[in-house]
């Protein structure tokens, strides 16, 4: 039976997965939402309103220095959720959120999120344990920054995308890539046109198209396979 409110919650894999008693706790409450590319949902220092299930798409976690500058640390798909420590307790941002592809979610105000959590111990692990797969992709996104160079974290980027994007095609502007990962637009200009160049992509006016996914992976750096391994250890759902 189709629970009226649900809209596309079950979408989220998360939500998929809860127990019906536990899932029918924030039903009533649901609500379903699409996100243009490049909004910012939330600021360093922003009191989490509401808790966000992506149902497709993908959202950027940046750490923002004080000069304004930011570079991602984590991204969560439908795998995922974010603001899912507001479960537990007023929570402030420590990061920014930006749509990063296009995307439809369901939310859920905190409010209503924490009551949830008050009566079930199952949504509250999950809170808990999602938030250790977001701290174990930025340590290892912080290692791939700091240890790998741009082209295999650039390819990397590329892969995680278009599994997030469901294809081959991804709308992105180089200006946006370079935000991303940290570095000056020109590199990625020239390592984008290089990897055309040799037959991996296509690129054009803000579209780029996968043309060899696996000479790409060969080029990636060794976190993309770690962060989808990463992306499965989250415990089951009791």
């Amino acid at each position: 039976m189709k629970l009226s409110n649900q809209g596309r919650a079950l979408d989220n894999r998360l939500l998929a997965a809860l127990p019906r008693a536990h899932f029918e706790l924030l039903v009533p409450h649901l609500e379903d939402l699409s996100l243009p590319q490049g909004a910012t949902l939330s600021e360093p220092g922003d009191e989490i309103s509401e808790v966000l299930f992506p149902h497709d798409g993908m959202l950027s976690l940046l750490a923002v220095m004080r000069d304004g500058k930011a570079i991602e640390t984590a991204t969560v798909g439908r795998e995922g959720v974010v603001g899912a420590m507001a479960g537990l307790g007023l929570y402030t941002s420590m990061v920014r959120v930006v749509v990063q592809l296009p995307m439809s979610a369901t939310r859920i105000a905190a409010t209503r999120f924490r009551k949830a959590v008050q009566r079930s111990d199952v949504i509250r692990d999950l809170c808990v344990n999602y938030n250790e797969v977001l701290l174990s992709q930025a340590r290892v996104t912080a290692a791939c920054n700091a240890l790998h160079p741009i082209e295999a974290r650039f390819c990397r980027w590329l892969l995680q995308s278009a599994d997030r994007a469901g294809g081959d095609r991804i709308g992105l502007t180089q200006k946006f890539l370079a935000e991303m990962l940290g570095v000056r637009r020109t590199s990625v200009t020239e390592i984008a046109s290089k990897i055309q160049a040799q037959g991996l992509i296509s690129y054009s006016r803000g579209m780029i198209t996968i043309l060899d996914r696996k000479r790409l992976e060969r080029r990636s750096c060794e976190c993309f396979q770690t962060l989808l391994d990463q992306s499965e250890m989250l415990p089951p759902i009791r």
